[in-house]
């Protein structure tokens, strides 16, 4: 038999969620402001540049303390932006079941959420890895909330260019945890991330093209034709590519992550080209292999920058 419970009205409705039930619902509400999908594969990036600059296996504390940190501060910056892009979030049909939206969270609780997880990303930060990491984490929640989200995102096609520069301080913030500064490895690793964002996020705008332009946001898929943003996913993915390999005489990096970088970077320059040679001929485009490519690639290139310290062997010349 169902719980019974009683409205604020006083009257009992049967089936209605019990305490705990509504907070787990809140709870998940929450959570879906920090778009956890996306801090995930922020969090792909972070480890394994940690190991790399131990050079071994870290301090295992401060790989949990910068996690942590790093969801808190990715958490924060994405729920400043559900809360400015509300108002298209609320049109948008790939983003109508956000809580903004469905009103699960109210506008003055996301906003007070994204600012109190901001400022204990960044004093959690200071205090348990180093003072650079939570400046780093600062900075990138500033220039995603104020540079992309407010500024570039609905003004130019090249918001995502510039703007994917905050998704790339992860990799900034778990080198300078470990070190407590920066080097040109981390700046490789950055590029590497900075360049993938393109060829990564606007195969997603070609399928989902309609809903930018419903808002007037001028994705690249919105304001030029196919063949632009097909070749322009194919110059990237290049640069890509090459920032990747750079990685290896500057890092010393071994032979399995040669053989990685190369061989994935082979199959995530060869989805490419296919999207572009699909685009230029009149006929159904599948944009999305490419995005879901893009996210394997970056996931096994990041993961062989954190075995190839732990297995390392050395390129002969």
């Amino acid at each position: 038999m169902q719980a019974a419970v009683e409205t604020p009205a006083g009257t009992v409705v049967p089936g209605s969620p019990g305490f705990g039930g509504r907070v787990l619902r809140k709870a998940g509400a929450y959570l879906a402001l920090t778009k956890p999908r996306v801090i995930e594969l922020l969090l792909v990036t972070t480890a394994p540049v940690m190991v790399l600059a131990a050079h071994g296996v870290p301090n295992l504390w401060l790989v949990l303390a910068t996690l942590v940190g790093g969801t808190l501060s990715a958490g924060s910056a994405n729920a400043f932006n559900c809360y400015i892009d509300r108002d298209i979030d609320r049109v948008m049909k790939r983003t109508q079941k956000r809580p903004l939206v469905t009103g699960a969270v109210k506008d003055g609780e996301a906003l007070a959420f994204a600012w109190i997880t901001g400022v204990v990303s960044i004093a959690w930060l200071w205090f348990f890895a180093t003072p650079l990491a939570a400046i780093l984490s600062a900075a990138a929640i500033a220039f995603y909330v104020l540079v992309y989200t407010m500024i570039l995102k609905r003004r130019t096609p090249q918001n995502i260019v510039w703007g994917g520069a905050a998704g790339c301080m992860p990799v900034l913030i778990g080198w300078a945890a470990v070190t407590g500064s920066l080097s040109w490895a981390p700046v490789i690793l950055f590029g590497i991330v900075f360049l993938w964002t393109p060829p990564h996020y606007w195969p997603l705008s070609m399928r989902y093209k309609e809903d930018y332009a419903s808002v007037n946001v001028p994705m690249l898929a919105v304001v030029r034709g196919r063949r632009t943003v097909g070749l322009q996913v194919v110059l990237y993915a290049w640069a890509t590519v090459a920032c990747s390999l750079l990685l290896i005489p500057v890092a010393s990096m071994g032979v399995l992550y040669a053989v990685v970088a190369a061989l994935s970077g082979a199959w995530f320059l060869l989805e490419s080209h296919r999207l572009y040679s699909s685009a230029i001929r009149e006929g159904e485009i599948q944009p999305m292999r490419v995005f879901h490519a893009s996210i394997t690639y970056l996931t096994l290139v990041f993961l062989a920058v954190g075995l190839d310290p732990l297995l390392h062997l050395p390129i002969q010349l």
